[in-house]
């Protein structure tokens, strides 16, 4: 049976470095570390990074961050338990990094990847995407310059420090009284293909106010009015580009669907027999291990599912 507890095996939420905020504003520590023979750095180009294959795995590819030119402009991740620094390197494509390696997304390798390069590279890739999505002041379109370690962006026009974003989603899985699931596919999904249901919480609007909105929106389904009814689980940073989703499992009032079809093509409650069956005969399609959604569908079901049930 699932543990009571709060999701702790989420595969992107693993992390093993140390991320020394306090040490982003200090130049001269910054500066020591870079020249530092054991430093690493780690390649990022377009939300992939640069990965090779192992036996049992993949890991990241590493540069001696010594081995850099003073002008290369790195961001600083964090160091590891033997004190050795990690820092990223923003490239434009592959083709500009000085590695031979595949390059990869979080998406495709992030279940392989050890704890440690699990945690460089989820970072690694929200700063990428950030510095990506920021290219000018939006206070007066002045140019940005990348300062404490690579986590703020500074205008010299107006003195803003712009920092990187991150927008709040909640993604749940719903009950009913029966204990069957319910997941639905989203319109620009194929047929088969179902999930859990997920949206941003809203301006002014707490996460749990924003479970039982998004229900409501699409699917018709309203969430049940007892305190407990709503219930935390977990939270997963999902890069793509700034998200940081935060788990839930809520119970329905009633178990009636009216899908809103702008957002959501159909909805399905699902009870763990009529689950496996239709997963058995590739009639449906649930998310990869690398979803929060799929840690939620399995703490329901009671058990871990086979990854030839995966999208």
């Amino acid at each position: 049976m699932p543990s009571p507890l709060l999701l702790d095996d989420l595969l992107l939420s693993r992390a093993e470095i140390d991320r020394v905020a306090h040490r982003r504003t200090d130049q001269e520590w910054l500066l020591e570390r870079r020249c530092d023979l054991g430093s690493k750095v780690l390649w990022v180009a377009a939300g992939a990074g640069a990965c090779t294959e192992v036996a049992g795995g993949v890991e990241l590819v590493f540069t001696p961050a010594s081995d850099l030119a003073p002008e290369v402009e790195l961001s600083f991740l964090g160091v590891d338990s033997l004190d050795r620094a990690y820092f990223a390197s923003h490239v434009q494509s592959p083709d500009d990094a000085p590695v031979q390696s595949d390059w990869k997304s979080l998406r495709e390798v992030g279940r392989s990847l050890s704890d440690s390069d699990a945690g460089l590279m989820v970072t690694a890739v929200a700063l990428d995407n950030w510095r990506t999505a920021t290219q000018r002041c939006a206070k007066c379109g002045g140019a940005l310059v990348a300062q404490h370690g690579g986590w703020s962006l500074h205008c010299s026009v107006d003195g803003v420090d712009h920092f990187p974003r991150t927008e709040p989603a909640v993604i749940v899985l719903v009950r009913d009284g029966e204990d069957r699931a319910l997941l639905g596919r989203h319109v620009n999904w194929p047929p088969g293909l179902v999930s859990t249901f997920a949206g941003f919480v809203e301006a002014g609007e707490s996460a749990e106010a924003a479970v039982r909105r998004e229900l409501a929106e699409e699917t018709g389904v309203l969430i049940d009015d007892h305190p407990d009814a709503v219930q935390y689980l977990g939270s997963q940073p999902w890069p793509f580009p700034a998200s940081l989703m935060l788990g839930y499992h809520a119970w329905a009032k009633d178990s009636t669907i009216k899908v809103d079809e702008t957002e959501i093509a159909e909805a399905n409650w699902y009870s763990r027999d009529e689950l496996r069956a239709a997963c058995a005969v590739g009639e449906i399609k649930l998310p990869s291990a690398i979803s929060i959604s799929r840690r939620l569908i399995e703490r329901w079901y009671g058990q871990e599912l086979p990854d030839a049930w995966s999208w």
